[in-house]
């Protein structure tokens, strides 16, 4: 399929779908980035590094580890545990829970986005489809007869390749935000879950005095 006439037939509202699809990609990079290659993070082997360290009274050495992964959701939690490790219960738990609030929005953002500017795309598809069939009726109604059906055919280009177009772009956005959606809830599952881990250790480390 030759891509620029596909473009060029489908008329003024192939634009804003245009324009749907390098921000949805835009949107879409920028999230996999950040949390594929920044938040994430292996859980269970660092909270077996952490907690070794923890166990062997080494709390320094499990910040330092903390702050060698500072990017990561995960360390960032282990850390603020880690630097009320000779704190109270109630203080561990308060600096935990701080913590997980503040990474809980950094996971989610923009994700809904994705999904959004989708939607817009496939309805901006359709609303071409509306403006391409009334052009095409027009045509039929008011045009001459030696014009007729290239003013039909053009209407119909506008229609079906707006339609088109939006799926096109709607289709690989809603993709990609089904596997951002899980990467992030994978994420914030793990920090939930060493979070509690971390805190029950750094208890029971308190009350052994």
């Amino acid at each position: 399929m030759d891509f620029a006439r596909f473009y060029q037939e489908g008329g003024a509202w192939m634009h804003p779908i245009a324009f749907c699809a390098v921000l949805g990609a835009g949107v879409m990079i920028e999230r996999f980035i950040f949390l594929f290659f920044r938040f994430n993070i292996n859980g269970a082997q660092f909270f077996n590094q952490i907690q070794k360290l923890v166990m062997a009274n080494n709390i320094d050495r499990a910040i330092k580890l903390c702050n060698a992964a500072d990017k990561a959701a995960l360390a960032r939690v282990m850390k603020a545990g880690l630097t009320r490790a000779n704190k109270s219960e109630s203080d561990i738990a308060a600096a935990i829970e701080e913590a997980m609030l503040e990474i809980g929005p950094a996971i989610s953002k923009r994700i809904s986005m994705i999904a959004a500017v989708a939607n817009i795309a496939t309805l901006l598809g359709l609303l071409g489809t509306i403006f391409g069939m009334i052009e095409a009726f027009d045509a039929v109604a008011v045009a001459a007869a030696d014009q007729r059906s290239q003013a039909l055919a053009k209407g119909i280009s506008i229609a079906i390749n707006t339609t088109g177009f939006g799926l096109m772009v709607a289709i690989p956005l809603l993709s990609a935000q089904v596997f951002i959606q899980s990467l992030a809830k994978k994420i914030a599952d793990e920090a939930d879950l060493y979070a509690v881990k971390l805190e029950n250790l750094l208890a029971a480390r308190v009350r052994q005095g």
